[in-house]
Order: C-alpha cells, then structure tokens, then sequence
C-alpha cells in the first residue's frame, strides 16, 4: 500500500502555545497547500483526515475525506491554548516521560497513539487497492510513521513533520520503505 502522510497547514496559533485539539484557524490558506501537494500524490487515492479544521479544511481541498476522530492530535486538557511558559515545572516532568505524562484533563501521548494505531490496525486489515492519503496533525503522524518503521515509541519526536507537508511510505507484506519526508 502506498501511504502519504500529510501535516495540516501552518496554525493561526502565537508561537510557543499548546493548542492539541483545539480548533484553531489558519496561517496557511488550505487551498494554496493542496495546490502544492497535488503534483507529489497520485492522481487516485483514499483520502483520511482528522476532522479538526487544520486538517479537514485542507482535506476538503484535495477530495472527500472520511473524517476519523482517532486521527484527532493529543488532548492537552487545561494546558490547551495555554502559553508553555505558564505551566512551570509541570513540563519538566513530561519531558522525562513524553509518552506517559497526562496533561490535567487530557491525555497522554501513549493513549493517542493507541487510538491512531487502532484507527491504523483497521486500515492495514481492509487495505484499498488506490494508494491511501492522511491528513492530521504531528503526533498521530509521528505514532503512524515511528509506528510501520519500527522506531521505539520514545524516539518518535524525531519524525519531525513540517505543517503543509508530506511523507510518503510504502507498506509491503515483507516490511516498509519511507520513500520520502518533508515534500
């Protein structure tokens, strides 16, 4: 299976904010991104987004999606659109433990990646004959991504996807190939 993975246009979000799931408008007009993204995806795909606006809006622009709610980026609870600065020590802590510290009211990184895996678990079972096209956000990218190539868990940060960008791999029987990132 051919699988692009795409990041939701730039956020409309001041630098150094925790907005998660949050619906937060766009620095980047979706129509303009998808008019980048076209001459790098094949010309049929299935196309799957976060029904977040950052990543439906640009997903309306390339096809009809079928929108999944376990494509959603990681809940932050009352650290949503909270400046980092503002939470202290509190960060200290998430940093020692990225995939299992909860924010209050969210979730952690490992219950995300769950949900995205499960959402993947469900694709890879009833894989479609057209390549496959995902538009979400960072975390549920990284936890695909770290996830098929077989990087730990606690290594995934490093799949640093850029907003408005795509990564493209290629899910054979026989293991998966990243053909390319950040296009």
């Amino acid at each position: 299976m051919e699988l692009h993975l795409i990041r939701h246009p730039r956020p409309d979000v001041p630098a150094g904010v925790c907005y998660g799931q949050s619906d937060v408008g766009l620095a980047e007009a979706p129509d303009a991104v998808a008019a980048r993204l076209r001459p790098i995806l094949p010309a049929r795909f299935v196309l799957h987004a976060s029904p977040l606006a950052r990543a439906r809006l640009l997903a309306a622009e390339l096809g009809s999606p079928l929108l999944d709610d376990r494509l959603k980026e990681m809940h932050f609870g009352e650290w949503e659109l909270r400046p980092y600065a503002e939470l202290g020590p509190a960060i200290d802590t998430w940093v020692t433990d990225p995939m299992g510290f909860r924010a209050p009211g969210g979730e952690s990184a490992h219950d995300m990646s769950e949900r995205v895996l499960q959402w993947l678990d469900a694709l890879l079972a009833n894989a479609p004959a057209d390549p496959v096209v995902v538009i979400a956000h960072g975390g549920p990218l990284r936890a695909i991504a770290g996830h098929l190539l077989g990087i730990p868990a606690e290594r995934w940060l490093s799949l640093d996807f850029a907003c408005g960008h795509a990564a493209r791999l290629d899910v054979e029987e026989w293991g998966v190939v990243l053909k390319w990132f950040n296009r």
